[in-house]
């Protein structure tokens, strides 16, 4: 059994979006319905929190520095120093019901993040791609809760799942363009007990995938094989990413949400953010180049 352990005693309704920033040797996240930004710096023990006015689903690195958010309805540049987010570009203002939710950059730089329907419940979502002019086009419609996103070691395979389908696919991605195309079933967790969250992939390729409701994260080789599976004792992982000085410990972050008086006592570490070392080493996460 891996030894798992909770970073601080914060317990979130949605913790979401695990970045390990090598440039800071710090880790970001978000408490999405609280609307917070959460970093902790592993060297010193110290925490910090922001409060946003809107949801935020997502974040990345930014290459000039600072970084960039997936707000509600905008993509947004942020500078920890002032804690103010400068509105880069707004989707969807027709859909006031939707948001943002995970996001990740590509190898060249560009940020993809996905919307949703608030509730989760309607196929209104779209993944979006961030360009380094700053410009946002549409990539897919017709999501319902957009996930997984992450790219192999050479960029040339682009992960994505939509966890209604309870399926992560794979396409070939095109990096000089941007484009995802060929789409072809990675894994499918039609019959297991969760649904396919956040990934990350690690610089064997292999693709780590939190399964919200599963209580566990599962490591799939690059053909799509179960390799291994790491039991938490958190119902709803929802993140995963490979950080530390030597990228081998893997965080997760997990949601109280829904959960009865019960299972959080049962389950005091649901809402929390959980490292544990594993023997495989993460990749820098890529940061965005506009």
């Amino acid at each position: 059994m891996a030894e798992i352990e909770a970073i601080g005693s914060a317990r979130h309704q949605l913790g979401e979006g695990p970045v390990w920033c090598p440039r800071e040797q710090v880790l970001y996240w978000v408490d999405i319905t609280a609307c917070n930004l959460h970093r902790f710096t592993p060297a010193s023990g110290d925490f910090a929190e922001w409060a946003l006015p809107e949801t935020i689903g997502s974040l990345a690195v930014r290459e000039s520095g600072g970084l960039i958010l997936a707000l509600r309805h905008s993509f947004a540049a942020f500078d920890p120093a002032d804690g103010a987010p400068q509105t880069l570009t707004s989707v969807e203002a027709d859909k006031p019901d939707n948001r943002f939710n995970d996001g990740r950059c590509d190898r060249q730089g560009r940020f993809f993040a996905g919307t949703m329907h608030m509730q989760g419940q309607a196929a209104s979502g779209t993944l979006w791609r961030l360009d380094t002019d700053l410009q946002a086009a549409p990539i897919f419609t017709d999501a319902t809760i957009p996930n997984s996103l992450c790219w192999s070691p050479d960029g040339r395979v682009m992960y994505w799942a939509d966890s209604r389908a309870r399926t992560i696919w794979a396409h070939d991605y095109d990096t000089a363009s941007g484009m995802p195309s060929g789409r072809r079933v990675f894994a499918d967790l039609t019959d297991q007990d969760g649904v396919p969250d956040g990934s990350t992939v690690d610089a064997e390729g292999c693709l780590w995938n939190a399964e919200y409701g599963g209580a566990r994260v599962v490591r799939y080789t690059p053909e799509g094989n179960v390799d291994r599976v790491i039991p938490l004792p958190a119902r709803n992982p929802t993140c995963c990413a490979l950080g530390g000085p030597d990228l081998r410990t893997l965080f997760v972050t997990t949601a109280a949400q829904g959960l009865s008086a019960e299972d959080r006592s049962a389950q005091p570490l649901n809402g929390a953010v959980l490292a544990v070392e594993v023997d495989s080493a993460g990749l820098p996460e890529p940061q965005f180049a506009g």
